[in-house]
This record gives C-alpha cells, structure tokens and sequence, in this order.
C-alpha cells in the first residue's frame, strides 16, 4: 500500500477529487491511502497566518516557513521511508519516469505552495525534490498535486484492476501510444483498420509499433531524442521520416 500524505492551506479542495473515479476505488479496497493536512493547524497567531511580507520588498505574499515546517514534523516525524515533494513551478518536470520513482516509495508526502511563493527555506531544507507539473503558473499546488496522486496511483498493483495495464500507456515505453479503436467497425464509414480485425498477433503487433513511432515522430519528437531506440525500431522510423519527405509540408 503506498500512502500520500498533502499539506495544504485548502485540503477541503481534495475530497471531491479523490472519492471518484479509480482513486476513489483504489483507497475503497485499501490499495492506497490519502491524507490531508490544514498547514492553517500548525501556524501561531488568532488568525493562523500561513503568508507573510517578503524581506527586500515587492509584490505578493510569501508561504511562511514556520507552520510548513511543523505540519512536517507532525505528519512525518522522523522522515523515515517517506519522501517530500514540494509542488512548485520551478521542479523538475513531472515525467513518467519521476512517476515510477515516487511510486517506488511507501509514503509520498506533498507540500502545496502557495501566494507568490515559499520561503526558501522550505525549498532549501524540508522537501527532498521539487515538482513541476508544467510550464505555466497556478494559483497553489492542489491541482499539481492532485495530478501527480493520479500519476503515481496508476502504478501501485492492483488501482487498474481489469481496465487496464499501465505499461503501454503513452510515456511508459518512451513513445506516445497507438491510436486504439473499439465497436462498432464502421462508423460513419469511419473504419476500424482491417489488421486490427484480422486475428493475425504479429502483425497487429508491428502495426501498433510502427503507429507509436509515427504518432511519436509527428507530434513530440523531443521525445525520441531521451531514449534509445533497438535497430529494428530505428529502420522503422528511418522509413517513416522518408515518407514525411517524399509527401512534403
């Protein structure tokens, strides 16, 4: 069982989110635990203030480190077989690979930025690697880490039950995924194609191989270039580009 643990200023925003759906299933037969925790309970004052003025002036709040801080050393006290993640758009990139190493841990621990950022000592001294979901800003972290719950989920034996396999999921394998097709065969003389329908487990292979290396090479050829392809897949795609070539823009 892996569990998520998520520090928030608004956990209220999770429990929707996480009572549906295969996550919502997945913590029903126990193959996962969430727990949410209010970063407001650990902060001092009447008002449980979690932001502050940034030292050196300029606009915006700043997440306290103080109250982050203690909600850590309540929730994990002695950080043992949990990692710390902090959601931010300044992490490393939120890749499948990332996916399949925090899904490698038995507890996940997710603190939610907030304002115009977090102290950086919080970055600095109590998360263990930051995360970005992507390239664009975010009002906090709850969706990021809504997000990576679902990414890292999928992983754990037994969240897919009978809908599916997570292994030749766009991603897993390097490449996106072959398109896939299901009933009716013809569609508004939309049809299915003919080597899907042929029985023939060999070929149908080498047509889904062929399809993920095309869909690949047109839409995210950034990808190719992070992994290493056997020489029987790099033919294939030599082939593909002198298709692309010869049938011009």
């Amino acid at each position: 069982m892996l569990r998520f643990d998520i520090l928030s200023i608004f956990p209220e925003m999770f429990r929707s989110p996480f009572d549906a759906s295969l996550i919502g299933k997945a913590r029903e037969k126990g193959k996962i635990e969430i727990h949410l925790h209010d970063i407001r309970d650990y902060a001092e004052g009447r008002h449980r203030m979690t932001d502050d003025y940034p030292y050196g002036g300029g606009g915006g709040m700043v997440m306290k480190v103080e109250p982050v801080a203690r909600a850590l050393e309540a929730v994990v006290p002695d950080r043992d077989g949990a990692i710390v993640v902090l959601l931010t758009p300044q992490g490393e990139p939120l890749r499948q690979g990332l996916v399949e190493e925090l899904a490698s841990w038995p507890r996940v621990v997710m603190i939610c930025g907030h304002y115009e950022g977090v102290d950086e000592r919080i970055r600095s001294h109590l998360a263990d690697r930051e995360v970005s979901i992507g390239d664009y800003i975010l009002t906090g972290g709850e969706l990021a880490a809504m997000v990576l719950v679902d990414a890292v989920s999928r992983l754990v034996p037994g969240v897919l039950g009978n809908s599916g396999s997570p292994v030749a999921d766009s991603f897993s394998t390097g490449l996106l995924e072959y398109p896939q097709y299901t009933r009716p065969e013809n569609f508004r003389e939309w049809k299915v194609p003919d080597v899907l329908l042929s029985g023939h487990h060999k070929a149908i292979e080498d047509w889904r191989k062929r399809e993920s290396l095309k869909r690949t090479w047109r839409r995210r050829r950034d990808l190719l270039e992070a992994i290493s392809l056997p020489e029987e897949d790099r033919k294939i795609l030599q082939s593909l580009i002198l298709e692309d070539e010869q049938d011009g823009p």
